[in-house]
């Protein structure tokens, strides 16, 4: 009987300690706070040992303390105000480089990690991934500089062949080339010849978040934190901008939902130099090569757009990819237009896209039909009943897994990059992304999204309310842990 006692209390002072974890904390929204709680209380041993692995976005504190030594050495380089505002932008100039009813979202948008909006940017959008590959390859046999490169998931497929072998070509003549790499997502990458073939051409390597140590990374920090950024900089004047990894469209290592299909915008101008600086950041944290070392300022090009980069990641201000989404879609007039794989979104995003749609706004969304994450196929699903009720039109992508990230507003703004919108982007991941202000570019990533939706099917509300109990209540209950995974 003492020892049935003893365990009890044992029980009841574990459940009670982390729920009353989970309660004190702050930076934890109501749904999650909820949802961490019926973990606890159905699964209390699992729940505990869940909690302790994923419950809490702690980047650990050797990064936390190398990005502040990184930020300390950012601001000692750009302490000239000139230097500053040619890099950061300026804040004094919104009001004469953007329209009234964007204003406020591009100082939004500085405010997640200081970039603010510069004038003078060109871009073009490539056709397809094969396109962007190509012209890549073209950007890194022309380059004269500098190749810095830093994607999420590397493969050591035909396009991550090519693209290691374009930069050990370019380091041989001269070329100072730079290749960061995910921890998880390009760990096997990390182990290939073609790797150590780089490292021996002498283009410098590097590992993001490595988990060589995966208990050491458990107990002080979370092995799902990760470095999603795709960045692609040549020559500090040309950077690359969207959803494509290095790796085919085929994705070996997730073959049955292919091809994947990715946007990828090419871009000119001083957002390139605001680019570089955030793969610095990021190469600094891991390499403490100096800041100097990336000072190449790109100029402003005659007619150019503006634009900005916003950085997100756990060691910016929490909830600030969320809250920009919904401050594009609140300021939408006619019409905004979705697409990502990953649709998994916090009540702040679901609350917007509802009431843009509510108040006579074209919604439109689209999906990929077939998606990798069976979780977040099902958890997406739990939302269309609320979105279509409210006027959001939903379409099936058919064609792959589509994969592009993208959202327009008005046929006048473009907000695209690596973000899903999912709560591990909003959370957990290092992201890159640009605002950009221009019709033309806009009409570009607009056009490509219709095409999305001719090879869709579209989601009709009667569709979806003709579905069985058993489909709802399993959808809704993976909505419902979708906090938690």
């Amino acid at each position: 009987m003492h020892l049935t006692s003893l365990l009890l209390v044992l029980h009841v002072l574990l459940i009670a300690g982390f729920s009353a974890r989970v309660l004190v904390r702050n930076d934890m929204s109501s749904e999650v706070r909820m949802a961490w709680i019926a973990v606890l209380l159905l699964l209390p041993y699992l729940g505990c040992l869940l909690y302790f692995m994923f419950g809490e976005a702690n980047i650990g504190r050797t990064v936390l303390s190398r990005h502040q030594r990184v930020r300390e050495l950012v601001r000692a380089q750009l302490a000239d105000d000139a230097a500053a505002a040619r890099v950061m932008g300026d804040p004094a100039n919104i009001q004469a480089l953007v329209a009234p009813p964007w204003q406020g979202v591009f100082s939004y948008a500085a405010s997640v990690n200081g970039f603010y909006p510069v004038a003078g940017n060109r871009g073009e959008l490539m056709a397809d991934g094969a396109a962007a590959r190509a012209r890549m390859l073209a950007d890194f046999d022309a380059a004269q500089h500098q190749i810095n490169v830093l994607y999420y998931i590397w493969l050591d497929d035909h396009t991550g062949t090519e693209m290691a072998e374009a930069l050990m070509r370019a380091a041989r003549r001269g070329v100072r080339c730079r290749a960061m790499i995910d921890g998880l997502g390009s760990r096997a990458f990390a182990k290939t010849p073609l790797w150590q073939q780089m490292r021996a051409a002498g283009v410098q390597v590097a590992v993001a978040l490595p988990i060589n140590n995966p208990l050491k990374v458990i107990l002080t920090s979370r092995i799902d934190l990760r470095n999603h950024l795709k960045i692609t900089l040549i020559d500090g004047r040309i950077t690359y901008v969207g959803s494509q990894n290095c790796a085919d469209e085929a994705f070996a290592i997730k073959a049955k939902f292919a091809p994947w299909v990715d946007i990828m915008l090419r871009l000119e101008g001083p957002l390139v130099t605001q680019m570089q600086l955030l793969f610095a950041t990021d190469w600094m944290q891991v390499t403490d090569e100096p800041l100097d070392a990336f000072a190449v300022p790109a100029q402003p090009l005659p007619g150019g757009f503006v634009a900005q980069v916003v950085g997100e990641g756990p060691t910016v201000r929490r909830r600030s990819t969320p809250q920009l989404v919904s401050t594009l879609i609140a300021n939408a007039r006619r019409s905004v237009t979705i697409s990502t794989p990953y649709f998994v979104p916090d009540a702040t995003v679901l609350e917007a896209l509802c009431a843009a749609a509510l108040r006579g706004v074209q919604v439109r969304m689209v999906f990929p039909h077939r998606n990798d994450s069976w979780i977040v196929a099902g958890a997406s699903r739990s939302h269309y009943l609320r979105l279509l009720a409210a006027g959001v039109q939903i379409h099936e992508y058919q064609g792959g897994l589509l994969h592009a990230k993208t959202l327009t507003v008005d046929d006048e703004i473009t907000f695209m990059g690596s973000t899903n919108l999912d709560l591990r982007s909003f959370d957990l991941n290092f992201e890159n992304n640009v605002l950009v202000e221009d019709a033309a570019v806009t009409a570009a990533v607009v056009q490509r999204q219709n095409a999305y939706m001719t090879q869709a099917l579209p989601v009709a509300l009667a569709q979806v309310q003709a579905w069985p109990w058993w489909r709802r209540m399993w959808n809704n209950a993976l909505a419902t842990l979708g906090p938690v995974l």
